[in-house]
């Protein structure tokens, strides 16, 4: 199976300025991503997507092919991640290089071990679904058996719709969050303008390794987690 993994690295940013080619520990925060997924043996092109010379020259320097700069229209705070894949895929397409699946690789979640991707495209391919999301369980306080929301009426009931609450936290069914490692979707369904499709599979992550850096909060916490999991990328 041919996949393609997209690491979209917009210039803008708002929460941490310039945070994809900032430095975290010794590398730009780019680096730990196209550094998992050139360690990858079962992707078969790796590329980033963006707007920026610079985000591009910092890519580049780590081995990662940028094939072309972003459009304006795609690098904004509403732009959405199908569309930037779609893009990409049209890109290429247009190149001559087909593929049959894309692995949507966010350098916002920059701490992967060692095998991770391989081990999602193996499931990925093994389960033969739409699409597979790296996800992380739900603390049971969030379960959404236990989250309550507004009728029209002001009251609150279930979120699930159900009239009673399930009493012991032992009886609340699995529940799971993205954490956004990694999205892997066929082809086809990215053309249909999703990246889940109607069979979605899915690959638990370490919760150890779970960051998602959106603000200078998240930053230092990545700054500490660091030297902690810096052994196992």
């Amino acid at each position: 199976m041919r996949i393609l993994a997209i690491i979209p690295a917009r210039g803008g940013s708002k929460g941490v300025p310039g945070k994809n080619i900032k430095l975290l520990g010794e590398l730009p925060l780019l680096a730990y991503t196209t550094q998992s997924a050139l360690a990858s043996k079962l992707l078969t092109k790796v590329i980033v997507s963006t707007d920026c010379s610079s985000i591009a020259t910092v890519a580049k320097k780590y081995g990662v092919e940028v094939p072309f700069l972003r459009p304006e229209s795609l690098a904004t705070d509403s732009a959405s991640s199908i569309s930037v894949v779609q893009h990409a895929v049209s890109y290429l397409e247009n190149q001559n290089e087909f593929f049959d699946a894309v692995c949507l690789l966010q350098p916002t979640y920059p701490f992967r071990p060692k095998g991770f991707i391989d081990q999602a495209i193996q499931k990925f391919i093994q389960d033969d679904t739409d699409a597979l999301l790296s996800v992380l369980p739900v603390p049971h306080e969030f379960n959404p058996h236990w989250v309550f929301e507004p009728d029209e009426k002001g009251f609150l009931q279930i979120a699930t719709g159900e009239n009673e609450i399930i009493k012991r936290r032992q009886d609340l069914p699995t529940a799971f969050f993205r954490d956004g490692a990694i999205y892997i979707t066929k082809i086809t369904v990215v053309k249909k303008g999703s990246l889940y499709g109607d069979k979605l599979s899915y690959l638990e992550s370490h919760p150890d390794f779970y960051i998602n850096i959106d603000t200078l909060e998240d930053w230092e916490k990545a700054t500490i987690k660091l030297p902690l999991i810096k052994s196992q990328l």
